[in-house]
């Protein structure tokens, strides 16, 4: 059994008893320094290892509560599901057991517990393997599966529901004229399966590309930057789509209210040697006049769960009511941002209507001067059939389910008279 292997598993319950019982998101977690003391190849696989048992959870404890009596303290529990989904995936019995033994007969407090622990899992390892893949898709919690059942219908939050479990591949945005690994998608983006370390992979270090969901590629394309154009990016960071403005030629101001998150952006910037205006503010105080504005405002990221397993287990949905009102705030402010004849795209990473097309429909009430540029979603790749009737695009994760699916976003054009 590897020391390291052991460590990076210990990682990974810590960062499950956070995320479950704290209600802290994986990101936040990883920026207060909690694999800060593994070598690379352990933090990797400590996420690994945390966002498989996030996938797998419902699995996991169905399996689990044939064997217990009563649920064990939080830390021993997530140490039985995290044992129970690499077993079931196929990793060697005698190192999961022997090493869930160790973690958690150090323990202080739970340490009486590791015979159960052993016994616990040598059983699943027995039936384990073999029951789950004819067990459901683990499902979203009836917090999040109510509304988008109410959106979507039944059948599609499933396929969404399966998208989530299977995960998703790295997709990339390519410089242009540069190359880069992976396969072509139909709207430009290049897609990589088992991608592993990203700093290692062709042309990254050269900056030729920056990782970037297809979907969260498609806002600046329909925003069509044109060179020399002033180009405004609300809540800019992590910085894919100011990156993407920059390539074109535009003339872009990146602002966020994150200084730490802007750093990310910089150092995007460096890499790939593209300009921009970097800016620490708050976007409902900034002033300025802009050709063109990307407003991908602050929202639930329901539409990142594919990545970003924790998410439905870190929240609650109680922030939702919060989240829409900043959204309305921040599209009415950036309308006055924008110059006459000027174009603004709105978009977020929801799959919630209130987030979307709910909120282009009052902008487009409440704005005599402002119009839906259907137009502008005729992209390459883009099915005509994803437009909605108020003349946004609403992308889903089960779209592309052959490909390996895309995050799901709503995306609005929208012109203002000159």
């Amino acid at each position: 059994m590897s020391d390291n292997a052991t460590a990076a598993r210990r990682s990974a319950i810590y960062l499950l008893d956070q995320i479950l019982g704290e209600g802290r998101l994986l990101p936040e977690c990883l920026a207060a320094g909690a694999l800060d003391r593994l070598a690379p190849d352990d933090r990797a696989r400590a996420q690994r290892l945390t966002l498989q048992t996030l996938r797998g959870l419902e699995r996991a404890d169905r399996l689990l509560d044939n064997h217990l009596n009563r649920t064990p303290a939080l830390t021993v529990q997530n140490a039985l599901r995290l044992g129970a989904v690499e077993l079931c995936l196929g990793e060697a019995a005698h190192g999961v057991v022997n090493s869930m033994v160790e973690i958690v007969g150090r323990s202080r407090k739970h340490g009486r517990l590791k015979g159960l622990v052993n016994a616990v899992l040598r059983k699943v390892a027995d039936e384990g393997p073999e029951a789950w893949p004819k067990m459901r898709v683990p499902r979203l919690p009836e917090w999040l599966r109510e509304p988008l059942i109410a959106a979507w219908g039944a059948d599609a939050v499933a396929e969404m529901e399966r998208a989530h479990f299977t995960g998703a591949p790295l997709d990339i945005t390519l410089k242009p004229g540069a190359t880069g690994p992976g396969e072509a998608l139909p709207t430009g983006s290049l897609r990589v399966h088992d991608a592993g370390q990203v700093s290692t992979l062709p042309g990254f270090a050269n900056g030729d590309w920056w990782v970037q969901d297809a979907a969260a590629a498609l806002p600046v394309r329909v925003l069509a930057p044109r060179a020399g154009e002033s180009v405004l990016d609300l809540c800019a960071a992590p910085g894919g789509k100011a990156l993407q403005l920059a390539a074109a030629g535009a003339t872009v101001t990146a602002l966020d209210i994150s200084e730490s998150r802007l750093e990310r952006v910089r150092e995007n910037l460096k890499r790939t040697n593209l300009q921009a205006n970097v800016i620490a503010g708050d976007a409902l105080e900034h002033q300025g006049q802009y050709d063109a504005i990307l407003l991908d405002a602050p929202c639930s990221a329901t539409g990142t769960i594919r990545r970003h397993p924790d998410l439905p287990f870190a929240k609650d949905g109680s922030e939702f009511a919060g989240l829409i009102a900043l959204q309305t705030q921040m599209l009415a402010h950036a309308w006055t941002l924008l110059k006459p004849g000027g174009r603004l795209v709105y978009c977020t990473c929801s799959l919630l209507p209130d987030e979307g097309e709910v909120q282009i429909e009052e902008a487009l009430d409440q704005n005599p001067d402002m119009t839906v540029d259907r137009d502008a979603l005729k992209i390459a790749g883009v099915d005509q059939e994803w437009i909605t009737p108020e003349g946004g695009l609403r992308l889903r994760p089960d779209y592309w389910a052959d490909l390996g699916g895309m995050d799901g976003f709503y995306i609005a054009c929208l012109n203002k008279s000159a």
